[in-house]
């Protein structure tokens, strides 16, 4: 949890159309037959791809280490009441277990990687056909710096800082020190990775609006999150 409340400090409420878990349906059970064992060593998990557990599926925001031991960094409000995490929405290829969750006051969590037939990436997917972006560092975000995620259903996307120390009055519970950039994302987006070039910034948790009319977007800050759980990013 957090030591402290940032000083300054704006309250948001009922502005927030939250995109976590909105237009996520239940883990499938479709896959193909046999993925287990002969693929599994072609199976990677980046950053903006996702992971999934019985009755939800969460986006990777980063991945994370802590010496050889690996990890994914996850929204805490999707990876609540999840234990164990797969690869594929068949629930055939297990990744990792739930390590830690902070939710409200923070939006975080982090799945601790058990199969090391399964190769981490140490940067984030941009999208189909779109490459990969190498991630080499965490920073606090600043106002008026440049910043990009990739959201499930907007797809890669950026724009620049617009405000930082905020707090938003989620349906089930209060949650401080977010960012808001001036990049739109719609349900679904949500867990997301947001960067600027090669430096980590946060996650996608909420948004107000829409990539119709015009929106924002809400991150919950990655540098806490990794000093609070002894992990940096690769």
């Amino acid at each position: 949890m957090r030591s402290g409340r940032p000083r300054t400090i704006t309250i948001l409420r009922a502005v927030v159309v939250l995109a976590l878990l909105l237009g996520w349906s239940a883990a499938g059970s479709a896959a193909h037959a046999g993925q287990r064992a002969g693929q599994q060593a072609a199976v990677a998990v980046r950053g903006g791809d996702t992971l999934y557990s019985t009755g939800t599926r969460c986006t990777v925001g980063f991945n994370a280490r802590s010496g050889s031991t690996l990890y994914a960094l996850v929204s805490g409000r999707c990876a609540q009441g999840a234990r164990t995490w797969y690869a594929d929405p068949a629930l055939t290829i297990g990744v990792g277990v739930t390590a830690g969750v902070s939710f409200p006051g923070n939006d975080y969590a982090s799945i601790r990687y058990t199969n090391t037939a399964v190769a981490y990436p140490g940067e984030v997917s941009l999208g189909t056909g779109a490459g990969a972006r190498d991630i080499t560092g965490a920073a606090n975000p600043v106002v008026g710096q440049s910043i990009c995620h990739v959201g499930r259903t907007t797809g890669y996307r950026c724009g620049t800082v617009q405000a930082v120390n905020l707090t938003v009055n989620y349906g089930g519970g209060t949650v401080y020190g977010l960012f808001r950039s001036t990049i739109c994302s719609e349900p679904g987006d949500a867990g997301g990775p947001a960067f600027s070039g090669g430096t980590a910034l946060g996650i996608i948790v909420g948004s107000s609006g829409n990539c119709s009319s015009g929106g924002f977007t809400y991150y919950q800050p990655v540098v806490e999150w990794l000093s609070a759980y002894g992990l940096s990013v690769y």
